[in-house]
């Protein structure tokens, strides 16, 4: 991008840009509220929003310093490793999927660590939340935008969870969700 924007000083313009995304002070969700508003444009020129979809995503990372990493299930991997979650609520119709929210997990031993959370700079109000909390909490932020209705749709790691489905009656949406068989 810096080359794009100033090909005789692209080092200098790459060395703002970056302060500008690393230390500028900015709200994320208003940004991707943004990007949202314009790809929903785009989105529905095609096909109505036909679900929220609710997921987590685990990037693999071979350290512990970065945020959240942890020791867990990594669907990347396909196993147990370290990595960090990520909880998003996608827009999806049959041609595109929009990524109107995303909320990085932080396990509770990060949660927990005051040591790591300062070193890390990991905020005071940012406390141990479920993934399942997470997707609640950014499911009601989006109502607040007020999207485009849809069902809520989502795989047994929420499905299963009782008080995920009752959040969701609570906030009168419909959904579909897996709910393993033993449960």
């Amino acid at each position: 991008m810096a080359a794009r924007v100033d090909p005789r000083h692209a080092s200098a313009r790459h060395q703002s840009m970056h302060h500008f995304v690393a230390s500028a002070s900015w709200d994320d969700h208003e940004v991707l509220g943004v990007a949202v508003d314009h790809a929903l444009l785009q989105m529905e020129r095609h096909a109505p929003v036909g679900a929220w979809v609710v997921d987590d995503t685990e990037f693999p990372k071979k350290g512990t310093h970065s945020v959240g990493v942890s020791h867990q299930y990594c669907g990347a991997l396909g196993k147990e490793e370290n990595c960090q979650a990520v909880v998003t609520v996608s827009l999806v119709n049959a041609t595109m999927s929009v990524p109107a929210a995303y909320r990085l997990y932080l396990p509770k031993a990060w949660a927990e660590d005051e040591e790591r959370r300062k070193e890390a700079g990991v905020p005071e109000e940012v406390v141990f939340r479920t993934k399942w909390q997470l997707a609640l909490e950014e499911i009601r932020r989006l109502l607040a935008e007020d999207p485009p209705p849809a069902p809520v749709v989502a795989d047994a790691g929420y499905g299963d969870i009782f008080g995920f489905r009752e959040g969701l009656d609570a906030l009168g949406l419909s959904y579909v969700v897996a709910v393993r068989s033993n449960t």
